[in-house]
């Protein structure tokens, strides 16, 4: 039997939760948590919305997970993210011992791929690229809209 749940699929969900980031007029990123096949958080970037410079969409993602299990790790969890998180969430990843991390677009100023996966926890398995050329879309619309 063929499973619907793939990276794909829940990339897909996590570029949802940028749209919606995006239709707020936050930088265009999404997040979501998956255990076990079943999403247990999602989240967009909410910095502008909440006047909150850590309010990025990774760190209010792990927040909702982490008090839906209830634990403070995430070790059976994979997170889609998006766009390549900066050195500060790529720290939240680590601490909460993400067991893998998938995402889209690379982000070459501001990424934590600058300082390498050892910024993330030993066990943490990285993926990325996963429907890159959606995300990146979105956000370069995006800045381009800010710019004009």
């Amino acid at each position: 039997m063929i499973s619907v749940f793939t990276d794909e699929y829940f990339m897909k969900k996590a570029l949802d939760e940028a749209k919606i980031a995006y239709d707020h007029g936050e930088v265009p990123v999404g997040a979501i948590i998956v255990c076990k096949n079943a999403i247990i958080a999602k989240a967009h970037n909410q910095v502008e919305t909440l006047s909150d410079i850590t309010a990025h969409a990774e760190i209010l993602a792990i927040t909702a997970a982490s008090a839906y299990l209830g634990s403070k790790f995430l070790e059976e969890c994979i997170m889609y993210i998006t766009l390549e998180p900066c050195p500060m969430c790529a720290g939240a990843i680590k601490w909460a011992r993400l067991g893998r991390l998938v995402y889209g677009a690379a982000d070459d100023k501001s990424g934590f791929m600058q300082f390498g996966k050892e910024m993330l926890h030993p066990t943490t398995k990285l993926e990325f690229g996963i429907d890159h050329e959606k995300s990146s879309e979105l956000l370069k619309k995006f800045f381009k809209s800010v710019r004009d």
